[in-house]
């Protein structure tokens, strides 16, 4: 299926009758027009600071330090009903304004750092070589020191940089990337909460593992995208953890990129193609899980065979 196949999808997805009837929705550059003011922006973050909320308007204009009431009142209702709610309390976020908060804070918006490669646990399923996190552009990549073999790269916010030593920088990549593919494969856009879109490619090309038969996510709604290895959408499925805790191995406390069933293709075959079937065959202590999923990435049958 080609890029623009994929976007008539999305079109008719978009057409089809939703349970939501939008009376006032705000167009993407009128969003970015209505925050890109300092005095909106101040507004926000007094938001944030605020110990409980609600917060009135003559606390909230005190925290901003303006003391023009009626050029106050102007700016906070251009943010209210969009970024900000307002009852008989006063005034609070609504999803869209943390949203905004949470991104500053992350960095996403005004920070642009740097940090030297580093060693992290585990070692290349290709050819056992020692692996190296590097980070540039916002994204995080596991590559092997010895043949340069790839074993994901994702984004990873600037803020999840900040006070933390390069263990736990890997530990929360990891912790990362397994909720986004979690939730992408369950149907749901990490970003926006639209509908996550599924399908196996066999084809290379530019994916963050290099390998060919893969998992494309893509939000119908927003257009975030994610790729995969299959075998990644079965770190949280009951009979994998179970077949890992049996023979002693937490897969909670494992890395993805040191399962390679997680970052390579090899562990993954294309059975069926009309109804497509996938099996992942996981190795462990002489023994052999193997998982038949369908094209949804739904697990159909689990069965332990010897290795």
């Amino acid at each position: 299926m080609s890029r623009s196949d994929i976007s008539s999808e999305h079109e008719r997805e978009r057409e089809r009758e939703s349970p939501l009837e939008c009376t006032d929705c705000l167009d993407p550059a009128d969003a970015f027009a209505l925050v890109s003011n300092e005095t909106r922006l101040s507004i926000l973050e007094a938001l944030w600071m605020a110990d409980e909320q609600p917060v009135s308007f003559s606390e909230l204009r005190r925290e901003v330090g303006m003391r023009d009431s009626a050029q106050f009142n102007y700016h906070l209702q251009k943010l209210t009903g969009h970024f900000v709610r307002q009852d008989e309390e006063g005034y609070a976020f609504k999803h869209a304004g943390e949203k905004i908060v949470r991104s500053v804070i992350a960095g996403s918006f005004t920070e642009d750092p740097s940090i030297e490669p580093f060693p992290v646990a585990g070692e290349c399923y290709a050819c056992g070589g020692d692996l190296e996190a590097s980070y540039a552009d916002e994204r995080l990549a596991i590559d092997c020191t010895d043949c340069g073999h790839g074993h994901g790269e994702y984004a990873f916010p600037p803020g999840g940089l900040n006070d933390r030593t390069r263990e736990e920088v890997a530990a929360a990549f990891d912790q990362r990337v397994k909720h986004l593919h979690c939730l992408a494969a369950d149907g749901v856009c990490p970003e926006c909460n639209g509908r996550m879109r599924s399908r196996i490619v066999e084809e290379s090309g530019d994916c963050c593992l290099g390998v060919g038969l893969r998992v494309d996510h893509e939000c119908a709604q927003c257009d975030y995208t994610l790729c995969s290895a299959v075998g990644l959408r079965l770190l949280d499925h009951p009979a994998v953890v179970g077949f890992h805790r049996d023979r002693g191995v937490s897969l909670a406390e494992r890395p993805y990129w040191t399962l390679p069933w997680c970052v390579s293709d090899e562990y993954t075959t294309l059975t069926e193609r009309d109804p497509l079937r996938l099996e992942v065959r996981i190795s462990l202590a002489g023994d052999e899980l193997r998982v038949t999923l369908d094209e949804n990435l739904d697990v159909l049958e689990t069965r332990v065979a010897d290795a």
